[in-house]
């Protein structure tokens, strides 16, 4: 774990989030129940149209709860529904450099898909605002993906931008993400496959960084 730990915050991605008022009521309830940084909508199947359509009633719900949304691989529906930054999981340095040139600093740009250290240093170099280690939607089982945990706990010790690391399908998954000092703990299934339970997941994931953070601190 790094040395300089800071408590890391909650990062949803909307992979699971059903369309329509459903989905709204469901991620209005995550977001009211406890600290959320960002909000990664990604498009999980639905084409197009059917994402903007989507993301259209999220967008300004997110904003006015003081998180940042988070538009994947749609720089279309990104600027339609005015969100506030771009998500790249392609792991192509090329797609990210051209995104970073065509909208950073306007927009917050991170990227995703990056497995081998070298590649991911060689993401860093076009300074993204964040790296994510893990898959959007590959959160279909209960632990954290060991590989994401370790790329994770690399590069927050030995890199200043930050990173975000996938969480598993059970919420007690936030405590591995959490402990690898990463900045960001992202969590998509275990908190959003049952709307009737978001928030009371929202508690418990920040509960749980809470007590990694007051252990490290101890």
């Amino acid at each position: 774990m790094r040395a300089d730990f800071i408590r890391p915050r909650l990062v949803l991605v909307t992979t699971p989030l059903p369309d329509g008022e459903a989905g709204v009521e469901a991620l209005r309830a995550a977001l009211g129940a406890g600290d959320v940084a960002s909000v990664i909508l990604a498009a999980a199947g639905r084409g197009a149209d059917a994402f903007q359509d989507f993301a259209e009633p999220l967008v300004p719900m997110i904003q006015d709860y003081g998180a940042a949304a988070i538009i994947a691989d749609d720089t279309r529906c990104a600027g339609r529904v005015r969100a506030d930054g771009l998500h790249v999981s392609g792991g192509d340095v090329e797609t990210l450099t051209e995104t970073m040139a065509r909208f950073s600093p306007k927009l917050i740009v991170g990227a995703s898909g990056f497995t081998l250290r070298h590649e991911a240093l060689e993401a860093g170099e076009r300074m993204p605002d964040y790296l994510f280690f893990g898959r959007l939607g590959g959160d279909d089982v209960d632990l954290a993906d060991a590989d994401a945990l370790e790329m994770a706990e690399w590069w927050a010790e030995i890199v200043e931008i930050p990173c975000i690391v996938m969480g598993g399908r059970d919420i007690e998954s936030t405590r591995q993400a959490a402990e690898t000092g990463a900045e960001f703990v992202a969590l998509s299934a275990a908190v959003l496959q049952d709307p009737g339970t978001a928030a009371a997941m929202v508690v418990r994931a920040n509960a749980i960084i809470d007590a990694v953070a007051e252990s490290v601190a101890a």
